[in-house]
């Protein structure tokens, strides 16, 4: 686009209705309006409602305001025609060059096409997977692992910065219980066998952390920490330190293979430690909010919107679980960190309103609705028709080690933000190996392994088709798949602000399908030199959004399938 038009056709677009508002009603006060991209093609490329807006306060019909706005609407070299529509919708239609300029700036841009400086560097926290240390990561925390790593990414592209953070639950009952379980089968002892704890975890894996006990093994943790088995099997604290040490490791190891890093690994027994724990009960007490009741310490949730008063302290003088949660986000407050996000499975819904209560009645100015909450369904495995239960490693459930190694990390992780988190998901093994349309990440990839075979076939300089004019992108298709390219920054702001990555795997599929669809009926090495260029420009572009995107998502843009 040329320096009088603004490189955002929707924000040029803005401008010129706000000049017309300006013609139509001087003296109205400002209007919001929306522009937004109709369902259907034949509404054109852009539907304005500012003349329903202005229906009111001008007290006239909204199609006769529509009418002189049309007419107001200075000269623009990307507006073709304009179209009343409904009750007054103005339905703008774009010429070629408009698309085409949207296609060049994508081919100016490149790898930053679709970010933005929008949150000026915010400081935003995201904190995901968070699994207790006590087995295997299972296919819900890599649904959590994908998300999370995924809503971080879009984050970026809006200009925030992001400190992705994994939260430690290394204290209370389950990691007694995981002691208790590497313990009994250092003795000998295998599940069901007289004097197997009760509530023991039964997978291999707790054999295989026996086994390295007693053998006086060392584990150093991604957190910088080493522990080594000293093989007493009477030495509770040095079996429970172990078993931590090791089952961090694996979690390390599964979450390296599945392209997920985090900045801070932060330890719930810190809380106790650092004494932030009885920091946050002398705070709540102190609040006034606080009162005793059958020897137990009761918070008034209710006052901040629970169903009924919870726990602080028990008679037993220990502490109910939602306190060091509390005392955690107070943490992320004091860290700078404005805008905090967790991700989490739907069976913590419980716990929002009381963390939230809890920090409300600290008052530490933290506000209400404090941290943002993703929650996410768990996920059922399918293969040949059937369900998919259990793993030899975990006993009870499919890890996420088990899903890379069936169909790689490239299906695991577009299959899992592929829908909205709250929605029940259906993980096909069958689906994620087929090499076909209806796999939505071998589909979308093949688009780019196609871009890249034209390139190869053409054998060219790059830069030739860069500099090509793209004055011949006049067809339907070519049109229609410039369109689709012009979408991405508005899908990835989209889904920063909500977020919601399934937007883009849904974008992705859609823009492979019309890649698809042009492939099939257009001939890219033609004699015409002009035309070729042209075309091969829009496929340039083409792999540039499709790579953009599925690194977003945590996968890999092959160049051959």
């Amino acid at each position: 686009m040329n320096s009088a038009v603004d490189s955002d056709l929707r924000s040029h677009l803005a401008g010129l209705f706000n000049i017309a508002l300006k013609a139509v009603s001087p003296d109205a006060a400002a209007i919001e309006f929306t522009l937004e991209r109709p369902k259907q093609a034949q509404h054109g490329d852009y539907a304005c409602n500012l003349a329903l807006q202005l229906a009111k306060a001008l007290k006239r019909k909204p199609r006769d305001i529509a009418a002189e706005l049309i007419t107001a609407l200075p000269p623009s070299p990307y507006l073709a025609k304009t179209e009343i529509a409904g009750a007054g919708f103005i339905n703008c239609f774009l010429k070629a060059e408009a698309h085409q300029a949207g296609l060049a700036r994508i081919l100016r841009e490149g790898a930053a096409f679709g970010r933005n400086a929008r949150g000026a560097g915010q400081k935003v926290q995201i904190e995901f997977v968070s699994a207790n240390p006590t087995g295997p990561l299972h296919v819900g925390h890599g649904r959590q692992a994908a998300l999370g790593d995924a809503i971080a990414a879009t984050l970026e592209t809006q200009g925030y910065a992001v400190t992705r953070e994994f939260y430690y639950n290394d204290a209370g009952v389950q990691i007694q219980n995981l002691a208790l379980s590497v313990e009994a089968r250092a003795r000998g002892l295998k599940p069901g066998e007289a004097g197997w704890p009760e509530a023991a975890y039964q997978g291999e894996y707790v054999q295989d952390i026996a086994g390295d006990f007693l053998a006086g093994k060392s584990i150093a943790t991604s957190a910088g920490a080493v522990v080594t088995a000293n093989a007493d099997i009477n030495d509770f604290d040095n079996i429970r330190q172990f078993a931590v040490a090791y089952l961090r490791r694996e979690q390390d190891t599964d979450l390296e293979k599945f392209d997920v890093h985090f900045d801070v690994f932060y330890l719930e027994s810190s809380l106790y430690a650092d004494g932030r724990v009885d920091a946050v009960v002398r705070g709540l007490i102190a609040s006034g909010k606080t009162y005793e009741s059958e020897g137990a310490l009761w918070l008034r949730t209710t006052d901040f919107g629970d169903d009924k008063d919870r726990v602080v302290r028990k008679s037993d003088r220990t502490y109910t679980y939602f306190v060091p949660d509390v005392a955690y986000h107070v943490t992320k407050w004091e860290r700078g960190f404005k805008r905090a996000i967790n991700v989490q499975g739907t069976d913590h819904h419980s716990t929002i309103t009381r963390v939230r209560a809890g920090l409300q009645a600290l008052g530490l100015g933290i506000p209400n609705g404090y941290p943002d909450y993703v929650l996410h369904s768990m996920v059922k495995v399918m293969r040949g028709g059937e369900e998919v239960k259990i793993s030899k490693r975990a006993g009870s459930y499919v890890t996420l080690r088990d899903l890379i190694e069936w169909v790689g990390r490239d299906a695991v992780r577009f299959f899992l933000v592929s829908r909205r988190a709250d929605s029940e998901f259906v993980f096909d093994i069958d689906l994620a190996l087929a090499k076909s349309e209806e796999n939505p990440v071998y589909y979308v990839q093949y688009a780019h392994a196609r871009v890249c075979s034209v390139l190869a076939q053409w054998g060219g300089e790059l830069a030739q088709v860069m500099d090509a004019s793209l004055a011949p992108l006049v067809e339907e298709r070519e049109i229609a798949l410039m369109k689709r390219l012009a979408e991405y920054p508005e899908i990835i702001a989209i889904s920063a602000r909500e977020f919601a990555p399934h937007q883009i795997a849904y974008y992705l599929r859609e823009l492979a399908g019309d890649f698809h669809g042009y492939y099939n009926s257009t001939r890219f090495l033609v004699p015409e030199e002009s035309v070729k260029l042209a075309r091969l420009a829009l496929a340039v572009a083409t792999r540039q959004v499709l790579r953009n995107g599925l690194l977003l998502l945590g996968v890999s843009a092959p160049e051959k399938m």
